[in-house]
């Protein structure tokens, strides 16, 4: 008898994300059974009690997804996941809290190939503001940004200490460096605008990041993404289906969140199928889910 893809689906939060549980399923897992409520603490019995349930050469068709709306304690569970394997014992791992690895990892990628397609420039030494960037969408679109060389700015809606937080939290955790600055008033965020190449804004959905006045400054702007599919959009201009378009009053263009949206769904998508079609246990975060976005991108 074949033997079941069954995935182990944690979160630290009340509720398991409907949203992963239905992409899961039709990704063609047989069995998907939600933890809610789990601490760091509790992923080792977890992960022990799944992988000494079937023998090592089932390892590959079990898996743990790890969910909820923290970053760093998605990092923290997904390190405490690898650390109690027992090989010949192991099983493979997914980490992508409240859907951000992918969807950050989907931006960067529709950013870069509009950079080469249309600017023929790569990120290496972009400058890029990174809007939202107290969310966890920002604190990974921050780190694939830095790792492909990008000049990187977090932007505090709030002001510049949470920002400055989450770039030492950067620095600590992927040895990178990231600037943090005070985004709270429109004189400031007119002034980073008028200072960056490219504005990634990764706020609440619903919520007016950038407006046409703070764009009025944009000089050097050649790419403005938004992942906010809720009117109003967080870049005011980027159309929810703009796919490199022209973004008025400025030399931009812009991307909205149905096209960064439909990269995200796939890698997604993909990331799921990878582990069920897996010989061997894999563990996947925010890199392998850039590396499989940029794929689908081009």
């Amino acid at each position: 008898m074949a033997r079941k893809n069954i995935l182990h689906m944690i979160t630290p939060l009340s509720q398991m994300s409907p949203f992963d549980v239905n992409m899961a399923l039709d990704a063609g897992f047989d069995a998907v059974v939600p933890y809610v409520n789990v601490d760091v603490t509790d992923v080792t019995g977890l992960v022990q009690d799944a992988i000494f349930s079937r023998p090592p050469d089932a390892g590959a068709d079990t898996g743990i997804f790890i969910a909820g709306k923290n970053v760093i304690l998605a990092l923290d569970m997904l390190e405490a996941a690898g650390k109690a394997m027992v090989p010949p014992f192991s099983v493979s791992v997914f980490a992508d809290p409240a859907g951000s690895f992918t969807t950050a990892a989907a931006m960067v990628a529709k950013v870069e190939k509009v950079l080469q397609e249309k600017f023929g420039r790569t990120l290496e030494g972009a400058r890029v503001a990174i809007f939202g960037a107290t969310g966890v969408v920002g604190f990974c679109t921050a780190v694939i940004a830095a790792r492909e060389k990008a000049s990187v700015t977090l932007v505090g809606h709030d002001g510049a200490e949470r920002v400055q937080k989450i770039g030492a939290e950067i620095k600590s955790r992927f040895d990178l460096d990231v600037r943090a600055v005070d985004g709270s008033t429109d004189h400031s965020k007119s002034g980073i605008v008028a200072d960056s190449e490219i504005i990634l804004s990764a706020g609440k959905a619903g919520v007016q990041v950038i407006s046409k006045e703070h764009l009025r400054h944009a000089a050097k702007l050649v790419i403005a993404a938004d992942v906010n599919a809720v009117p109003p959009a967080g870049i005011e201009g980027v159309a929810v289906d703009a796919d490199a378009a022209p973004l008025e009053g400025t030399g931009a263009v812009g991307i909205g969140p149905l096209a960064t949206g439909n990269v995200k769904y796939k890698a997604e998508f993909g990331l799921f199928k990878r582990m069920i079609e897996a010989k061997k246990t894999v563990t996947l975060d925010f890199q392998d889910a850039f590396t499989l976005a940029r794929e689908i991108a081009k």
